[in-house]
């Protein structure tokens, strides 16, 4: 749903893309360090059973060190609220969103649905607890 006249539909640059765009519907100015929501002027309606990931674009982080601050951000499927992107500066220069820049992906996953109990153990694999940094990389 459209909540700001400047929002615009995600969109993939290419056919088979797994992102789609998602462009800024007012600009800000990010000095170097800083984070802000940038908005979208968008809402989701999605069924159960999925999920939508705010992701970084590449392009963003390469030339001018800007990022997704919480990547991915989660929209749950029950989420009815605008979409929002937490961008920040990682460059040493100040960095401008237009209305209308594309400043993030949006990309939709299946969400598997769980029940967690309490065990009084749990099984043995290879690996056990080896973990940060045990692979020797």
């Amino acid at each position: 749903m459209r909540l700001h006249p400047a929002a615009a539909l995600p969109q993939q640059a290419h056919p088979g893309d797994a992102g789609m765009d998602l462009q800024a519907c007012e600009g800000t100015v990010l000095a170097p360090g800083a984070r802000a929501l940038v908005r979208t002027g968008l809402a989701l309606d999605m069924p159960a059973g999925l999920e939508a990931q705010v992701r970084p674009r590449s392009g963003l982080a390469l030339r001018h060190g800007v990022t997704v601050l919480n990547a991915p951000g989660t929209i749950d499927a029950g989420y009815r609220g605008e979409i929002g992107v937490i961008l920040i500066n990682h460059g040493d220069t100040p960095f401008t969103v237009e209305p209308g820049m594309r400043v993030a992906q949006l990309v939709f996953a299946a969400v598997a649905q769980v029940d967690i109990t309490w065990a009084e153990s749990i099984g043995e694999t290879a690996r056990g607890a080896g973990g940060f940094g045990s692979s020797g990389a």
